[in-house]
């Protein structure tokens, strides 16, 4: 039997929507529905985040997604916090130099935003393009762990 749970709670940035199955995170997202549901330690852990308590995450993941998209948001967790890098070092990175717009496509896709960090992806020349919950998130997003 599958036991899910969601919780949406606020942030610094908004409220966010936590999913998790059978223990393991499969969303999070910025929402804009109201808080509910109870602290759970996905929840901690990214409030520890915003607060510049964590800067890595010890949850189990289970993105659902095609095999180029996991590979894509793996690679993502490589990227140090604080740091950056391109769509097309992304690319290079997984071994499809040429595929810098199919990465730009699977980090549209990331269910699991903060946690697998797509905000740490830029443009070329360190352009911010793109980010589901907005450029102004991604710009924030960056900014807490540059501190």
């Amino acid at each position: 039997m599958t036991m899910m749970e969601t919780a949406v709670f606020r942030t610094p940035l908004g409220n966010m929507r936590l999913v998790m199955r059978d223990g393991a995170v499969t969303g999070l997202c910025f929402t804009d529905e109201a808080e509910n549901g109870e602290i759970n330690e996905g929840v901690r852990q990214v409030l520890e985040y915003f607060a510049r308590e964590r800067r890595d995450f010890d949850l189990p993941l289970e993105p659902e997604g095609t095999p180029f998209q996991k590979k894509v948001w793996r690679a993502l967790m490589d990227i140090p916090y604080g740091e950056t890098r391109t769509y097309g070092e992304i690319a290079r990175t997984i071994g499809s130099p040429g595929a810098a717009r199919a990465v730009g496509g699977a980090n549209n896709k990331n269910p699991i935003a903060v946690i697998i960090p797509c905000h740490r992806v830029v443009g070329s020349g360190g352009a911010l393009t793109g980010y589901a919950g907005g450029i102004d998130k991604k710009q924030k997003l960056l900014e807490l762990e540059r501190g």
